[in-house]
């Protein structure tokens, strides 16, 4: 589904990814780790093409389209999403509308008719209850207001009416309490199926409690210096980056 090549990238002329090779096949779920400043955050903006990220050498597809070659709505369009550390706050549109009008782009990007009003409550009101939302967050401004852990809860919301093919998921668990993470790792468990594959990034092995991953990696200054099984999650809990950094060192 997705493969990525030698791929480099900058910011602002700063090298910060130095030759990331990745696959992701259909039904998995990788997980990215790695301390601060390692390039994690860099690898989830030039997937989901943020402005300022140049990518200077290597390749991207997703599903065998070029995805360096697609504009932000194209990537989303074709089954893309992304799960933002940081949800920003859209005053004036309501979650309601952000909601129906997204699924109704996808939708008219297949070739289909806009999604009937009674069918498109129904499936908003189910994921509503799933998540533990409220119905009035229908009706609030996009994030406008909304604690960590709503803004959070929110972004799972959107995927799960979205169906993605590939969800992307930015330190998805950062600023949540215990409560509101296992309502967030019920969404994304939720959305696992044999077509659709699961990107998250996260410095902590307790949100892998939850959601347990297919493979992980260990980002170390811009490359990947490390994969296993979640069982390497495991161990970077117990005895920090340090060793592997050594390691990629020495190498």
């Amino acid at each position: 589904m997705l493969e990525i090549k030698d791929l480099h990238a900058s910011v602002e002329g700063s090298e910060i990814l130095k030759g990331i090779t990745l696959t992701i096949n259909p039904g998995e779920v990788h997980a990215i780790m790695g301390p601060n400043g390692a390039g994690k955050s860099t690898l989830s903006a030039v997937l989901a093409g943020r402005d300022g990220y140049e990518v200077t050498q290597g390749s991207i597809t997703f599903e065998g389209r070029d995805l360096l070659e697609m504009e932000v709505e194209e990537r989303a369009q074709a089954g893309m999403l992304m799960g933002f550390q940081y949800p920003v706050e859209i005053p004036g549109v309501k979650n309601i509308y952000l909601l129906k009008s997204a699924l109704n782009a996808q939708r008219a990007a297949r070739g289909e008719d806009e999604i009937p009003a009674p069918e498109f409550m129904k499936l908003v009101k189910e994921q509503l209850a799933f998540m533990k939302m409220d119905p009035s967050f229908l009706q609030r401004a996009v994030n406008e207001g909304f604690s960590g852990g709503e803004k959070k809860r929110n972004e799972i919301l959107q995927m799960l009416v979205l169906q993605p093919k590939l969800a992307l998921l930015d330190e998805i668990d950062s600023g949540l309490d215990i409560d509101a993470m296992k309502v967030v790792a019920e969404g994304v468990n939720s959305l696992r199926s044999a077509d659709r594959a699961i990107l998250m990034v996260t410095h902590y092995q307790r949100l892998l409690n939850h959601i347990a991953p297919d493979q992980v990696h260990v980002l170390i200054n811009g490359r990947i210096a490390r994969s296993g099984d979640r069982h390497l999650a495991e161990e970077l809990e117990a005895r920090g980056y340090e060793w592997v950094t050594e390691e990629e060192s020495a190498a």
